[in-house]
């Protein structure tokens, strides 16, 4: 699950950008796809030529990759470094930009160069960032896949209202109560795949100290970490509670301590509701949706897999785990499932699915090596 938070310093003078919202712009639905990691990609104009791009609220300025600008012949005329998710990145600046999509027109604006291309492997050649966001309210309706753009103080449908502003970096900031416990601010990044990610001090003060724990990988700009997380009941934003949610705990010095947070909400725990954004308005507008009791899906393999066309590669083994407890280790691969190849299981989309299995159920594995083991499913988290 890739998360794409990014607080870029302000250097030189920025252009003017001008953004314009089209008189029917109501009626311009966006269409998404939601990725293996939940980010919103959809399809987007950068200088007249198509592309695709995620929706990333947790971006505090937009960017390309440096991949697609090469091939757009944007060119960077500054460069400076970045704090990310996993550590500090160098962005390159090119002016000039025009973006449209759905009913929105922005032209003139800076965009960002990003060179980290081995950590966005979404088809996607730019992320739309809070700058170009915070125009406009923000309509989005997970269960139809799909967003529009609306001038702010629309207010298209009716549901619990909880506060949402703009901080001074950018980033879109509301509140959220963990287990009663109320925090705030957290930033809401819809280009976050998890659900919701609070601070060690916080996790503490909710008394959750007790909670079953285990690990966890996050991807950044900045690179690869490792967190532990857990499964908490209840979350709630404002008077809507989530009866269960998997949450990840981020310890003293990281992008939480860094940019003021107590937590950030992600695209995990927002697809459950349908969402209206309006930091101009002050306000985030949530009705609960098809996914709201949906249970969280736990791992009982304790294995994290990538997917390859004929393997299933293990990225990490969660800590407390039967893949601990049976000595796996990061980087084996495993190419047959029950007797059954990967490749085939690929083609009928199952090949990940048994790492979720019924506790108690016994899986046979092969590795590419040849060598074959066995894992009993336990549910440890």
């Amino acid at each position: 699950m890739f998360t794409t938070l990014l607080l870029p310093a302000m250097i030189a003078v920025q252009p003017q950008a001008s953004t314009q919202l089209a008189n029917d712009a109501e009626s311009r639905w966006v269409p998404f796809e939601l990725t293996a990691g939940n980010q919103l990609r959809f399809a987007i104009q950068v200088n007249g030529r198509p592309a695709f791009a995620i929706l990333d609220s947790g971006v505090t300025d937009s960017f390309v990759t440096a991949a697609f600008a090469d091939r757009i012949g944007l060119k960077a005329r500054a460069r400076e470094q970045a704090t990310a998710i996993g550590g500090s990145v160098e962005i390159g600046w090119a002016r000039g930009g025009t973006i449209a999509f759905g009913g929105l027109t922005r032209a003139g604006s800076r965009i960002g160069i990003s060179g980290a291309e081995g950590l966005f492997p979404f088809g996607a050649d730019m992320f739309v960032g809070a700058d170009v966001l915070s125009c406009c309210a923000l309509d989005i309706d997970y269960d139809a896949r799909r967003f529009r753009l609306l001038p702010s103080g629309r207010m298209p449908f009716t549901g619990t209202t909880v506060p949402l502003s703009r901080a001074s970096t950018g980033l879109f900031r509301s509140e959220v109560s963990v287990a009663g416990h109320r925090l705030r601010p957290v930033v809401v990044d819809t280009g976050d795949g998890s659900s919701l990610t609070i601070s060690r001090a916080n996790w503490i003060a909710a008394g959750l100290g007790n909670t079953r724990l285990t690990t966890t990988l996050g991807w950044g700009m900045g690179g690869v970490s490792i967190a532990d997380t857990a499964v908490v009941s209840p979350v709630a934003l404002g008077t809507l509670a989530v009866p269960e949610s998997e949450i990840r705990i981020e310890d003293p010095g990281g992008f939480l301590t860094i940019s003021s947070s107590a937590g950030r909400i992600g695209s995990g725990l927002l697809m459950r509701f349908r969402v209206l954004m309006d930091p101009g308005a002050g306000r985030m507008v949530l009705r609960p949706g098809q996914q709201i009791d949906a249970p969280v899906i736990r791992s009982t393999s304790g294995l994290l897999m990538h997917q390859d066309p004929t393997q299933l590669r293990v990225i990490h083994v969660m800590r407390n785990s039967p893949a601990a407890a049976g000595g796996w280790r990061d980087g084996e691969a495993i190419c047959d499932v029950n007797g059954v190849a990967v490749a085939d299981l690929t083609r009928l989309g199952g090949a990940i699915n048994w790492g979720a299995g019924a506790p108690g159920t016994t899986v046979r594995l092969t590795l590419c090596d040849g060598t074959r083991r066995s894992l009993t499913l336990r549910r440890f988290y």
